[in-house]
């Protein structure tokens, strides 16, 4: 990069110079010749993730060694010092996440970063005049702030150094936006006062831009470019292409006809809440339900998928399901997660935590509690509760239940971005279980999961899901240190342990990986065995057939294992989850059901074995609205009823939705000769017309597209006919097989 000159030639000295810094990790090239110079003011580095933005904070302050290249602070060399040495020479450090102390007050913070300097600038008095909040706060625990007075102590802690340049990563991260517009104007003033410089590393296009004149791009741990903050601010196109945000970089504008085509079609669209008699919910003001009208205006649509587009637009957005694809081989640790309310539970996680220790496993401590109380784990509940998507305000609430389920929330979102797991333990009541089961439940099956539990002897089905979590039952509460919670905690620390050290490391993991067979989640009932153990039959030699019973816990299972991204593809041909999900049976779906393939776009080839019945228990629990049906009692437990041909549209609708969403390719095959053994003809469940009505909603339901494919088959979907159909359909979309050693 150019150096500026004064008018004698000489260049001018820049608080910052940075020239080809080269860093490692490994044998892979996180900065790659990065140079760069920053005299005064505000200087925004922005990037995608992995770019190398956070790598060039920590070599900054020392907390990385570059393998060459220079780093001159004030025209001092600085890249062989020590983080110390750096930080007395004038570098102050704002990390990423704040990392302030959970058990010191924020007096206390500012107190020991402030010393015994007596000429220096800033001062804890100037801190609290900067940030009246802080004052305010001043004898809170780290544990007790929100995420933006945590951020406020960690910039007021870096700012008591009388830094001459201030290096801060993320700044923003996980901030409320009200909060984001304060630090967003303190950098704004800091830059003003010219006390300092300031290198902010910020994903904020909009604060990044903001605060500095300049920004340097980085791609793939090189600055692309710098240019001038307005200029980005403006150019959406250069924001798509470089940062992957902004305006689509090849849009082309909807012609007038389009547009009045699509307009056309789209007051078709309605979206109708159907209320319940007797709700609250408030009808609209005038009685009347308008039309979608909304017209894409960012993405070049064709006109005739606008249409779906809007009602994809009004149905609901799962949020829960924002999933960090963390590699399964970057999952696998040895550090164990002791998580739990530490605040009614510490005694009993600690005494867990030591035993571990004991057995030289690494342990990591998780504050789940909701009570605001500060507590000595190593991550305090304020942390994870700052990871729901309404932030921690919607975790510390006076409402226990919906504070449970927040902080449930936010820990499934917490431990979703946490590498490097050994596995996860957790001791408690109820509510404990709720919590740290909902975290549990994300992880990739093969992570030890362990929840010892006082309602471990009873159904736990609302816990365990679909995940691979053993339910560790406690005999006393989980109260109190004594001969029987002794014995019991160090039994479940000792399964945890042997668990932790038979799990194989990420290299073993990955070898293994590559020696296996790629394995296929396949669904199965009674009613379509033959089907499923024929198609199994002619996979089996080149992969490993997961065959799973479809009794909701069964999708769910197979669910889990294609978001691990241990499955290679899905033969979906028992969906009959969907119908008791539906109708109301004993084996119902989640409304995530197909949800791994829409998430992971792996090859799915479904179908719609056993949709023609509905299961229940005995038969005098079948719901008295039933009772003129049709039924099998299948044997003394369950009892199987006929679904109708309007249920089994309202099944196809339901499908050829979730089918519409899937990215990967997709073949869904319609068997008609039936959908299962008491679908075919002569049998109790034979109802072509039924059948048919299923048939037509998917087929009118499901875009079909070059990767989409909704295929009728005459036969039954037992027969040979059908199983050559299945194994076509899968061939055709699945990877071709590498030749193993």
């Amino acid at each position: 990069m150019a150096e500026r000159q004064t008018s004698s030639g000489k260049p001018i000295k820049a608080i910052l110079r940075i020239e080809d810094l080269q860093v490692f990790y490994g044998e892979s090239h996180a900065l790659q010749g990065v140079s760069l110079a920053l005299e005064s003011g505000v200087l925004s580095v922005v990037g995608r993730n992995g770019m190398g933005k956070s790598t060039l904070c920590n070599t900054i302050v020392g907390l990385k060694r570059a393998s060459s290249g220079s780093i001159r602070v004030d025209g001092r060399e600085i890249s062989a010092l020590e983080p110390h040495e750096i930080h007395r020479l004038g570098v102050g450090y704002v990390p990423q996440g704040r990392r302030v102390w959970p058990s010191l007050t924020v007096d206390e913070h500012l107190r020991l970063a402030a010393g015994n300097r007596r000429d220096a600038s800033w001062t804890v008095e100037r801190v609290y005049q900067t940030f009246p909040r802080l004052a305010e706060r001043r004898t809170n625990g780290g544990s007790q702030l929100s995420g933006g007075e945590q951020q406020m102590l960690a910039i007021s802690r870096a700012l008591l150094s009388d830094p001459k340049l201030l290096v801060m990563d993320e700044p923003t991260e996980g901030l409320a936006p009200i909060i984001v517009d304060q630090v967003e104007q303190m950098l704004v003033n800091l830059a003003a006062e010219g006390e300092m410089a300031v290198l902010v590393i910020e994903q904020n296009i909009g604060v990044a831009t903001a605060v500095s004149n300049q920004v340097a791009i980085m791609v793939n741990g090189r600055i692309n470019r710098l240019m001038d903050a307005k200029a980005l601010a403006a150019d959406r196109e250069l924001q798509q292409r470089l940062l992957g945000v902004g305006r689509h970089a090849e849009e082309t504008p909807v012609t007038p006809a389009e547009a009045a085509q699509a307009r056309e079609q789209l007051a078709e669209v309605y979206r109708i809440d159907r209320i319940a008699a007797g709700s609250a919910e408030p009808m609209p003001r005038d009685g009347v339900y308008r039309p979608v009208t909304d017209l894409p205006n960012r993405w070049n649509v064709p006109v005739t998928e606008m249409r779906q587009a809007a009602v994809d637009k009004a149905a609901p957005q799962d949020d829960l399901k924002k999933v960090f694809a963390i590699p399964f081989a970057e999952r696998i640790g040895r550090t164990v997660l002791v998580a739990g309310t530490f605040d009614t539970k510490g005694k009993e996680l600690r005494f867990v935590a030591d035993r571990l220790k004991l057995l030289g496993i690494p342990v990591r401590t998780v504050d789940l509690s909701t009570s605001g109380k500060p507590t000595s784990a190593d991550v305090p509940a304020m942390q994870v509760a700052g990871m729901h998507a309404r932030g921690s305000s919607a975790v510390f609430t006076n409402d226990r239940g919906g504070s449970v389920s927040a902080m449930a929330e936010a820990f499934a979102r917490w431990i979703e971005r946490e590498p490097r797991i050994g596995g996860v333990i957790s001791a408690g009541g109820s509510g404990g279980t709720t919590l740290a089961t909902a975290g549990m439940r994300v992880l990739p099956v093969g992570i030890p999961k362990l929840m010892m539990s006082t309602v471990a002897a009873g159904d736990v089905a609302k816990y365990v899901g679909g995940a691979d979590i053993m339910m560790f039952h406690s005999v006393a509460d989980v109260q109190g240190l004594n001969s029987i919670t002794e014995q019991v905690l160090s039994n479940a620390a000792h399964a945890m342990a042997g668990m932790v050290a038979q799990l194989p490391n990420a290299e073993a993991w990955e070898a293994r990986r590559k020696l296996a067979r790629p394995a296929v989640g396949i669904t199965m009932f009674g009613v379509t065995t033959p089907l499923v153990q024929a198609v199994t039959r002619r996979l089996e030699a080149d992969y490993d057939c997961l065959v799973f019973h479809a009794t909701g816990i069964g999708g769910r299972a197979m669910e889990n294992l294609g978001d691990s991204r241990l499955l290679s593809g899905f033969l979906d041909l028992t969906t009959t989850e969907v119908a008791d999900m539906i109708v109301g049976g004993v084996f119902p779906a989640t409304e995530d059901r197909f949800g791994a393939a829409i998430r992971t776009g792996l090859p799915y080839v479904g179908s719609t074995g056993a949709l023609d019945m509905v299961n229940f228990g005995p038969r005098d629990s079948v719901p008295e609205k039933f009772r003129s049906r049709k039924f099998v009692i299948h044997n003394p437990n369950v009892t199987l009823m006929r679904t109708t041909r309007d249920e089994n549209r309202a099944f196809g609708e339901w499908i050829g939705a979730r089918l519409n969403a899937m990215n990967g390719p997709v073949r869904f095959l319609l068997p008609e000769g039936g959908v299962s053994m008491l679908d075919a003809p002569g049998q109790a469940f034979h109802d072509p017309e039924a059948d048919n009505a299923l048939f037509e909603a998917i087929e009118k339901t499901v875009r079909q597209t070059p990767s989409r494919h909704v295929e009728r088959v005459r036969a039954n979907i037992n027969e040979t006919p059908f199983v050559d159909a299945v194994i076509n359909a899968f061939h055709a979309i699945a990877p071709k097989l590498q030749r193993r050693a």
